[in-house]
């Protein structure tokens, strides 16, 4: 059903507490400039979308070819547990309980019993130091093909750390940077023990609250104690039934859950891909509710601002453009964006120089450049005081904990320059130079990398199930320490390992690991990229000079 007026599409205040001034009718903006040209002006910057290359065909004929061949083993090994020719270590219902409804299904474990457990070595490794840039692993070994470990009492020294979301180095043990830290604990304690709207409230929980804002450039904010629950608790209490969720299809599963628990119909858009956005939001504005054709209540747009698979980042500008044509609104998680990007680290808002009020919902996360726990909704003021009181995240949740707010807010008034140091502004700036030093050298040695050159995200596509174990592994042996990430995690046949980088990574360390990069890409053949090559790929030789900024 078409909606005539203004009047028709504004949703309803009262029951979200979100609001929109300005109604008036926005397309696409048609105005370019040129990719990191400064702004003169206040327009959004327009940027280079990303590009997510493909690999030869026989790189996914191969893939498919051994999720296959392990798939048949997995069949084979199970009719051996069935006859008794192999110990069955595997979850099974008790024989008095064969009647009642299965608790575990036989075929949905098909995966981890057969294909997951083989390789489980290479995920939960027991960390026994700060996650910073080294760390130390303990040793552990197994003597039943994983299904159990042992530690052997060995620690592996000093292993280089690219998968933890440290981005600007804020997870340390430096003494003199976490005195307040240890202040605050002294004082408040570790714990509150009650919710924020019983005895948890404390002074420096609305401190911070007021310094997120002000560092966001909007009316209010509101913290949360766990980030994975900032999403999937406050989107019920955004919309409802009768309300419509346009996602992007790559979005994170707090942002799923959340909106399933909501009741909303929930539609799904190509990722990044404007015109399947706009598709579906042109569709939902002309036919309305399914059956009544009744308006939608409220149409609200959910995106990341870097995509923790990918490495890409969101369109915001063109996002913003066609949520004011169709009088959507806007929900932004920038867990991985916030306090990564941007020059002095607002995000991807300030990366594309709009209007932080064109963003109606604001999320993010204290997890990952902040070094601490939690997470906040920023927005207009009426939309937080909504929250405060209809949210079960506010409600139910215990506060967040005095030492982790203490934290949080030492690292955000470091960033802001607060402190009255420029340490802040170093870390960001520094994280955006290995970001681009590192995407460029992976990309002269000839792997396939996702997402923006931007973004602190590194996948580096590895596509065969037998190679993604490989590659984990000759890395380890190499006190390298990365994340690999393989189906139903990923595509079944975009199987990928994730870098992340981070400030406190110095520029030795970045080549040792393009170093080993480089044997074991050629190693394990996982060189797949058909561009052109440099001709000195050895990173080693490498100067500041060959990277552009």
């Amino acid at each position: 059903m078409a909606r005539s007026s203004d009047a028709d599409l504004k949703p309803p205040l009262s029951h979200s507490g979100l609001k929109c001034d300005d109604l008036r009718k926005n397309g696409c903006h048609k105005r370019k400039e040129k990719n990191g040209g400064p702004q003169t002006g206040g327009g959004p910057r327009q940027r280079s979308h990303d590009t997510f290359e493909q690999p030869p065909m026989y790189v996914a004929v191969m893939t498919y070819l051994g999720y296959g061949i392990v798939t048949l083993f997995g069949y084979f090994r199970d009719f051996f547990r069935a006859v008794g020719l192999e110990k069955c270590n595997v979850a099974q219902e008790r024989e008095e309980q064969k009647d009642f409804t299965p608790l575990y299904q036989d075929f949905e474990n098909f995966y981890n019993r057969n294909l997951y457990m083989r390789v489980r070595d290479n995920w939960n490794r027991p960390i026994c130091s700060l996650p910073g840039p080294v760390f130390d692993l303990m040793e552990r070994v197994s003597d039943d093909y994983n299904w159990t470990f042992r530690f052997t009492g060995r620690t592996i020294h000093n292993v280089i750390n690219m998968g933890s979301y440290n981005y600007l180095g804020f997870a340390e043990n430096n003494v003199d940077f976490l005195k307040t830290v240890a202040d605050k604990l002294q004082q408040y304690g570790a714990g509150v023990c009650s919710t924020r709207q019983e005895m948890g409230n404390l002074n420096i929980h609305e401190e911070l609250e007021e310094l997120v804002a002000d560092f966001l450039g909007v009316e209010s904010s509101m913290i949360f104690g766990m980030g994975f629950a900032t999403n999937s608790m406050n989107i019920p209490a955004l919309v409802g039934k009768g309300c419509l969720i346009v996602s992007d299809e790559l979005n994170h599963t707090s942002l799923i859950l959340g909106a399933r628990l909501s009741g909303a119909t929930i539609r799904v858009f190509k990722h990044n891909n404007m015109h399947s956005l706009e598709k579906v939001l042109r569709e939902a504005v002309c036919s309305g509710q399914p059956r009544t054709h009744r308006p939608w209540k409220k149409i609200l747009i959910m995106v990341e601002g870097i995509y923790s698979m990918e490495g890409s980042v969101v369109r915001l500008p063109e996002i913003i453009a066609l949520k004011k044509k169709y009088k959507a609104y806007l929900y932004l998680d920038e867990a991985h964006s916030i306090g990564a990007v941007g020059p002095s680290g607002k995000g991807v808002t300030e990366l594309f120089n709009v209007n932080a009020a064109d963003v109606d919902v604001m999320m993010g996360t204290f997890t990952k450049s902040f070094g601490g726990a939690g997470g906040y909704i920023a927005g207009r003021k009426e939309l937080v005081d909504y929250l405060r009181s209809h949210s079960h995240s506010a409600v139910y949740a215990s506060a967040m904990s005095p030492a982790i707010t203490e934290q949080v807010t030492r690292a955000m008034k470091c960033i802001m320059g607060k402190d009255g140091s420029t340490e802040g502004i170093r870390r960001i700036r520094q994280l955006a130079e290995n970001t681009r030093y590192f995407r460029a050298k992976l990309k002269d040695m000839g792997f396939i990398i996702y997402g923006d050159d931007d973004s602190p995200v590194v996948p580096v596509l590895l596509y065969m199930p037998g190679k993604v174990v490989a590659f984990a592994r000759e890395m380890l042996a190499r006190k390298i320490g990365v994340v690999v990430v393989g189906f139903p995690a990923t595509p079944i046949t975009e199987a990928r390992a994730r870098f992340c980088l981070s400030a406190s990574h110095t520029r030795e360390m970045l080549d040792q690991v393009l170093h080993h990069m480089n044997e074991v890409g050629d190693l394990l053949c996982l060189k797949f990229s058909r561009r052109k090559r440099s001709p000195c790929p050895d990173p080693c030789k490498g100067t500041d000079s060959e990277v552009h900024s």
